[in-house]
């Protein structure tokens, strides 16, 4: 699904219009009622007054033939008596074209308004003044089309060493735009994070001055050519779709993503990632909700829910989810984290995990945390070393060392795991074959593939039954020492790599770090 950040781009634009139009419309109509030499002076008065604000205006005309138009520069409203915080509002050139005949009537009908290089600054709530917009909306004007090219919308921190939460809408229309009328619209984006361009269009309004996180709003979006090499650790282009609609405050959002060629850099294996998802943003701080994502990967099905909030003492966001998989592929999820063109194990897999990606630098891989647990029916490793040895000890287990179609597959392989620093810590780690139990702990280091195991291996047979002949003999002297509770029970350990593994007895390793 796209990013947070993507998703509030394409909704926070919205609060913008508002204060496009009622920036737009007291422009024009101060253009139309003063041609003075002080008309300067009057407008900044008039701007003052609509907006309890203090005003900047560097240029300022107006034209009255063949039609009613007004050119200007370097407006800047600052919240009154506010030194605090940047101006609210900042314009860099604006137009605006109206006929004749359509200022004679009510309501006063617009032509075209144009903005370039419109900012708007939020500062953080504590810092914030109930700005008191009446006046300013009870204005009689209906506006044909409202242009605004090179836009952005920045969310103030509340500390002064961060920085600003930006949104760059770089192109804007708007048509049939009243203060006390819902106006459609259609926008064009270029996200900074993940880079890739979004396409909207809907209607916004109308704007509510009492409480603006009321202000209604209806859309579609797409977002196309979305490189998620941007975060380091996966990579793949992205395309979404959907529709999103509600409040400011609470916009519900429904919609699917697809990516082809989605790659986790530690595996290094393009797979086609598709994912349909719900959520809820708080489009006045980004905040979101995921009530659920579903996430399709080759045969297995992944159901994620959560939140991805601001950070309360770090920049960026805190991704937090409830992630399962139920009757799901193990070689599917294996080919995201293991570099072999083969899984090295296939089976039916089960699991719960809590995701936890903070915003820090890095790889994801070493960034990403977890903490869950699994089950593994039907478990097979493909590599025919690997088997034989499973099947070897299957054999021994049964006290039939030579007979070769005694041996077994894995089965029951469960356990519970933590990913913190690109290490996967596994506890409690269990499998089955016939005629023996392995348990273990250990880690197993996802860049690297090096296993640490230590753990217990419980058999049916006695120590002497593994072996024959002269082997056999000499083994039966140890048996009691390693019998209990009716079975054998010997110390081993799981070393090497993935790709060459190593097993073999473990005398010396504390009792503390093995397999219960």
């Amino acid at each position: 699904m796209p990013s947070p950040k993507t998703r509030s781009v394409s909704k926070v634009l919205l609060a913008v219009i508002s204060l496009i139009v009622i920036v737009a419309v007291t422009l024009i109509v101060t253009g139309i009622h003063l041609s003075n030499p002080s008309l300067r002076k009057k407008a900044v008065e008039m701007l003052g007054e609509k907006f309890h604000a203090s005003v900047e205006l560097k240029d300022f005309h107006v034209y009255l033939f063949p039609g009613a138009r007004i050119e200007g520069s370097g407006l800047v409203l600052r919240h009154e008596g506010r030194t605090d915080v940047p101006p609210l509002i900042s314009i860099g050139e604006f137009s605006a074209e109206a006929g004749i005949l359509g200022l004679l009537g009510r309501p006063w009908k617009i032509q075209q308004i144009k903005l370039k290089g419109l900012v708007i600054q939020i500062p953080p709530p504590a810092l914030r003044r109930k700005q008191d917009w009446s006046k300013a909306r009870k204005m009689p004007v209906l506006i044909h089309e409202i242009v605004s090219d090179d836009a952005e919308l920045r969310l103030l921190p509340k500390s002064a060493d961060k920085d600003p939460h930006v949104f760059a809408i770089h192109h804007l229309v708007m048509h049939s735009v009243g203060l006390d009328r819902p106006a459609s619209f259609t926008a064009q984006l270029t996200n900074a994070v993940p880079p890739g361009e979004i396409d909207t269009k809907g209607s916004f309004g109308p704007w509510s001055p009492d409480d603006p996180g009321q202000t209604p709003l209806a859309a579609q979006y797409t977002f196309d050519k979305a490189d998620l090499g941007v975060f380091r650790g996966i990579s793949g282009i992205l395309s979404s779709q959907g529709k999103f609609g509600g409040v400011l405050e609470k916009i519900e959002v429904e919609g699917k993503t697809s990516t082809p060629d989605f790659t986790v850099e530690v595996g290094g294996h393009p797979l086609a990632l598709d994912t349909t998802f719900n959520a809820t943003v708080d489009g006045t701080n980004g905040d979101t909700l995921l009530h659920p994502v579903i996430a399709h990967l080759l045969h297995t099905v992944i159901v994620a829910q959560g939140g991805v909030v601001k950070s309360p003492d770090k920049k960026g966001r805190l991704i937090v989810l409830d992630v399962t998989v139920d009757q799901g592929r193990l070689e599917d999820l294996m080919r995201l984290a293991v570099k072999a063109d083969e899984p090295p194990m296939t089976g039916v897999i089960k699991f719960h995990t809590k995701f936890d990606l903070p915003h820090e630098k890095g790889s994801i891989a070493d960034r990403l945390n977890l903490d869950g647990k699994f089950d593994v029916a039907q478990g097979r490793f493909t590599s025919p070393d690997v088997t034989g040895k499973i099947k070897t000890l299957s054999r021994k287990a049964q006290g039939n060392p030579e007979d070769e179609d005694a041996g077994s597959s894995v089965s029951e392989l469960k356990g519970n795991f933590v990913l913190d620093n690109g290490i996967m810590t596994f506890r409690g780690l269990t499998f089955s074959v016939t005629g023996a139990e392995v348990a273990l702990n250990g880690k197993y280091a996802l860049q690297k593939e090096d296993l640490d195991f230590h753990g217990k291996l419980r058999m049916k047979a006695k120590l002497s039954q593994t072996m024959t002949g002269a082997k056999s003999f000499l083994l039966k002297a140890f048996d009691p020492f390693f019998h209990k509770n009716g079975q054998t029970e010997l110390p081993i350990k799981i070393t090497g790599t993935r790709t060459h593994p190593s097993f073999g007895l473990d005398f010396h390793h504390k009792d503390k770090d093995k397999g219960e």
